[in-house]
Protein backbone atom coordinates (compact mmCIF):
# COMPACT_ATOMS: atom_id res chain seq x y z
CA UNK A 1 0.00 0.00 0.00
CA UNK A 2 1.35 3.28 -1.14
CA UNK A 3 0.53 5.24 2.29
CA UNK A 4 1.61 8.67 0.96
CA UNK A 5 -0.88 8.18 -1.76
CA UNK A 6 -3.71 7.03 -0.21
CA UNK A 7 -6.99 9.24 0.74
CA UNK A 8 -6.66 10.76 3.97
CA UNK A 9 -9.27 8.94 5.28
CA UNK A 10 -7.81 5.84 4.46
CA UNK A 11 -4.21 6.73 5.92
CA UNK A 12 -6.35 7.73 9.31
CA UNK A 13 -8.30 4.27 9.66
CA UNK A 14 -5.17 2.22 9.23
CA UNK A 15 -3.42 4.65 11.68
CA UNK A 16 -5.71 3.92 14.17
CA UNK A 17 -5.91 -0.18 13.38
CA UNK A 18 -4.01 -2.77 15.12
CA UNK A 19 -1.82 -2.87 11.55
CA UNK A 20 2.16 -2.23 12.59
CA UNK A 21 2.55 0.39 9.83
CA UNK A 22 2.02 3.32 8.92
CA UNK A 23 2.93 3.95 12.92
CA UNK A 24 4.48 7.24 14.57
CA UNK A 25 7.18 7.55 12.34
CA UNK A 26 5.23 8.08 8.99
CA UNK A 27 2.93 10.35 10.97
CA UNK A 28 5.39 11.99 11.28
CA UNK A 29 6.81 12.43 7.96
CA UNK A 30 3.72 12.99 6.82
CA UNK A 31 2.81 15.96 9.24
CA UNK A 32 6.42 17.35 8.56
CA UNK A 33 5.52 17.10 4.40
CA UNK A 34 2.43 19.52 5.60
CA UNK A 35 3.88 21.98 7.71
CA UNK A 36 6.35 22.49 5.05
CA UNK A 37 3.86 22.78 2.60
CA UNK A 38 2.04 25.35 4.90
CA UNK A 39 5.67 27.37 4.50
CA UNK A 40 5.68 26.75 0.93
CA UNK A 41 1.97 28.22 0.65
CA UNK A 42 3.29 31.81 1.78
CA UNK A 43 5.71 31.70 -0.33
CA UNK A 44 3.23 31.15 -3.12
CA UNK A 45 1.42 34.03 -1.76
CA UNK A 46 3.78 36.28 -1.86
CA UNK A 47 5.82 36.14 -5.14
CA UNK A 48 3.93 38.29 -7.54
CA UNK A 49 3.03 41.10 -5.42
CA UNK A 50 4.88 44.11 -6.39
CA UNK A 51 5.10 44.72 -2.47
CA UNK A 52 7.32 41.65 -2.13
CA UNK A 53 9.30 42.06 -5.08
CA UNK A 54 12.52 42.96 -3.87
CA UNK A 55 12.45 39.69 -2.18
CA UNK A 56 10.45 37.80 -4.95
CA UNK A 57 13.93 35.68 -6.34
CA UNK A 58 14.33 34.66 -2.62
CA UNK A 59 10.96 33.56 -2.39
CA UNK A 60 11.34 31.44 -5.64
CA UNK A 61 14.75 29.58 -4.17
CA UNK A 62 12.83 29.13 -0.72
CA UNK A 63 10.00 27.65 -2.64
CA UNK A 64 12.00 24.80 -4.42
CA UNK A 65 13.83 23.94 -1.81
CA UNK A 66 10.47 23.15 -0.12
CA UNK A 67 9.03 21.14 -2.71
CA UNK A 68 12.14 18.73 -2.96
CA UNK A 69 11.38 18.88 1.13
CA UNK A 70 7.98 17.55 0.65
CA UNK A 71 8.45 15.01 -1.84
CA UNK A 72 11.27 13.59 0.58
CA UNK A 73 9.41 14.04 3.37
CA UNK A 74 6.24 11.89 1.41
CA UNK A 75 8.59 8.96 0.50
CA UNK A 76 9.57 8.92 4.02
CA UNK A 77 6.29 8.26 4.89
CA UNK A 78 6.55 5.38 2.42
CA UNK A 79 10.20 4.12 3.88
CA UNK A 80 9.48 4.31 7.33
CA UNK A 81 6.62 1.30 6.73
CA UNK A 82 9.09 -0.38 4.55
CA UNK A 83 11.86 -0.19 7.71
CA UNK A 84 9.43 -1.46 10.30
CA UNK A 85 8.43 -4.91 8.73
CA UNK A 86 11.56 -6.33 9.08
CA UNK A 87 11.83 -4.88 12.37
CA UNK A 88 8.84 -6.08 13.23
CA UNK A 89 9.70 -9.94 11.64
CA UNK A 90 13.05 -9.57 13.53
CA UNK A 91 11.58 -9.56 16.76
CA UNK A 92 9.53 -12.25 16.34
CA UNK A 93 12.31 -14.61 15.56
CA UNK A 94 12.40 -17.99 17.92
CA UNK A 95 15.69 -18.05 20.31
CA UNK A 96 15.50 -21.10 22.18
CA UNK A 97 19.18 -22.13 21.14
CA UNK A 98 22.37 -20.49 21.66
CA UNK A 99 22.30 -20.39 17.53
CA UNK A 100 18.71 -19.09 16.93
CA UNK A 101 19.68 -16.41 20.17
CA UNK A 102 22.86 -15.27 18.33
CA UNK A 103 21.24 -15.34 14.82
CA UNK A 104 18.54 -12.92 16.44
CA UNK A 105 21.15 -10.25 17.78
CA UNK A 106 22.81 -10.70 14.51
CA UNK A 107 19.58 -9.57 12.41
CA UNK A 108 18.32 -7.59 15.10
CA UNK A 109 21.20 -4.89 14.64
CA UNK A 110 20.84 -4.81 11.46
CA UNK A 111 17.21 -3.66 11.15
CA UNK A 112 17.41 -1.28 14.16
CA UNK A 113 20.08 0.67 12.08
CA UNK A 114 17.52 0.88 8.80
CA UNK A 115 14.75 1.72 11.39
CA UNK A 116 16.66 4.06 13.17
CA UNK A 117 17.93 5.72 9.67
CA UNK A 118 14.16 7.14 8.29
CA UNK A 119 13.24 9.04 11.55
CA UNK A 120 16.51 10.41 11.58
CA UNK A 121 15.86 11.82 7.96
CA UNK A 122 12.53 12.72 9.00
CA UNK A 123 14.18 14.77 12.30
CA UNK A 124 16.81 16.66 9.55
CA UNK A 125 14.42 17.40 7.21
CA UNK A 126 12.06 18.87 9.77
CA UNK A 127 15.01 21.21 10.98
CA UNK A 128 15.53 22.37 7.18
CA UNK A 129 12.17 23.34 6.97
CA UNK A 130 11.74 25.05 10.22
CA UNK A 131 14.65 27.24 8.69
CA UNK A 132 12.86 27.94 5.24
CA UNK A 133 9.49 28.86 7.55
CA UNK A 134 11.63 31.25 9.37
CA UNK A 135 12.60 33.10 6.39
CA UNK A 136 8.98 32.80 5.32
CA UNK A 137 7.77 34.12 8.42
CA UNK A 138 9.96 37.19 8.39
CA UNK A 139 9.42 38.08 4.54
CA UNK A 140 6.64 36.36 3.05
CA UNK A 141 3.51 38.12 2.48
CA UNK A 142 1.80 39.70 6.05
CA UNK A 143 -1.58 38.30 5.06
CA UNK A 144 -0.39 34.34 5.11
CA UNK A 145 2.18 34.88 8.54
CA UNK A 146 -0.53 32.39 10.71
CA UNK A 147 0.08 29.68 7.61
CA UNK A 148 3.86 30.14 8.44
CA UNK A 149 3.13 29.42 12.38
CA UNK A 150 1.34 26.54 11.44
CA UNK A 151 3.94 25.12 9.56
CA UNK A 152 6.04 26.09 12.36
CA UNK A 153 4.16 23.75 14.99
CA UNK A 154 3.73 20.77 12.90
CA UNK A 155 7.26 20.61 11.47
CA UNK A 156 8.36 20.62 15.01
CA UNK A 157 5.72 18.37 16.15
CA UNK A 158 7.04 16.21 13.44
CA UNK A 159 10.65 16.45 14.45
CA UNK A 160 9.66 15.82 18.15
CA UNK A 161 7.93 12.44 17.07
CA UNK A 162 9.96 11.43 14.58
CA UNK A 163 12.86 11.45 17.50
CA UNK A 164 11.08 8.85 19.60
CA UNK A 165 10.87 6.60 16.98
CA UNK A 166 15.09 7.04 16.87
CA UNK A 167 15.37 6.83 20.53
CA UNK A 168 13.06 3.52 20.92
CA UNK A 169 15.42 2.06 18.17
CA UNK A 170 18.76 3.30 19.17
CA UNK A 171 17.63 1.46 23.53
CA UNK A 172 17.26 -2.13 21.92
CA UNK A 173 21.38 -1.84 20.33
CA UNK A 174 23.80 -3.98 21.27
CA UNK A 175 26.05 -1.69 19.62
CA UNK A 176 26.06 1.44 22.31
CA UNK A 177 28.73 3.29 20.57
CA UNK A 178 26.59 3.52 17.57
CA UNK A 179 23.29 4.39 19.32
CA UNK A 180 24.96 7.13 21.26
CA UNK A 181 26.32 8.61 18.38
CA UNK A 182 22.85 8.49 16.27
CA UNK A 183 21.34 9.59 20.09
CA UNK A 184 23.54 12.95 20.25
CA UNK A 185 22.32 13.86 16.71
CA UNK A 186 19.07 13.47 17.58
CA UNK A 187 19.53 15.49 20.61
CA UNK A 188 21.31 18.41 19.02
CA UNK A 189 18.28 18.34 16.97
CA UNK A 190 16.08 18.74 19.65
CA UNK A 191 18.24 21.20 21.48
CA UNK A 192 18.01 23.44 18.48
CA UNK A 193 14.57 23.13 16.79
CA UNK A 194 11.76 23.42 18.77
CA UNK A 195 12.97 26.41 20.34
CA UNK A 196 13.40 27.74 16.74
CA UNK A 197 10.13 26.47 16.10
CA UNK A 198 8.37 27.95 19.04
CA UNK A 199 9.90 31.17 18.38
CA UNK A 200 8.38 31.77 14.67
CA UNK A 201 5.23 30.81 16.17
CA UNK A 202 5.38 33.22 19.24
CA UNK A 203 6.41 35.99 16.95
CA UNK A 204 3.19 35.14 14.10
CA UNK A 205 1.18 34.91 17.52
CA UNK A 206 2.53 38.61 18.30
CA UNK A 207 1.55 40.05 15.08
CA UNK A 208 -1.49 38.88 15.01
CA UNK A 209 -3.01 39.82 18.35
Amino acid sequence: MGFSTVPCNEFVEVLASKAPVPGGGGASALVGAIGTALGNMVGSLTVGKKKYADVEEEMYELKAKCDKLQADLLTLVEKDAEVFEPLSKAYGMPRETEEEKAEKARVMEIVLKDACSVPMEIMEKCCEAIDIIAEFAAKGSALAISDAGVGAAFCKAALEGASLNVYINTKSMKNREYAEELNKKADHMLDVYPKKADEIFASVLGRLK
